[in-house]
């Protein structure tokens, strides 16, 4: 019985791009949409990785990849590019969280959300997605 569940992991790949981009789309909005000073706030975390300048860029780079690559997601378009991005954006929230002394605890959604976007850069996106019917 449960090998017929095989006949439904296209399905769950989408799921998961739908339920995922969604939250980061909702999460990176106001990031998105927040303007410079917020961005420059994001942009400090890279700090804990020994970036020190342009925290505005970066803040804003962090933003658009949480929005746009949740939309990315749910299309499944540039799917692997924008799951590698976003789980660099995660290992550097990652980094933030262990730097400001929160430790695993504060640490671990990050650590987790990194973990399904690699795991989704290995997967790939599935049929259910444009990059599958642009493969085609």
């Amino acid at each position: 019985m449960l090998n017929k569940l095989d006949n439904y992991r296209d399905l769950g790949i989408f799921l998961l791009r739908l339920g995922i981009g969604a939250m980061f789309i909702y999460h990176g909005s106001p990031k998105m949409f927040g303007g410079v000073e917020l961005w420059g706030k994001l942009g400090t975390a890279m700090s804990f990785l020994g970036v020190n300048f342009a925290p505005v860029f970066f803040g804003f780079m962090s933003a658009i990849t949480e929005f746009g690559g949740g939309i990315l997601l749910i299309l499944g378009l540039l799917t692997r590019p924008a799951s590698l991005l976003l789980a660099f954006n995660m290992m550097v929230a990652v980094a933030l969280k262990f730097g400001t002394g929160a430790g695993l605890g504060g640490a671990s959604q990050a650590l987790e959300l990194g973990i399904v976007f690699f795991s989704l850069f290995l997967i790939g996106p599935g049929k259910y997605s444009v990059d599958a019917k642009l493969n085609k």
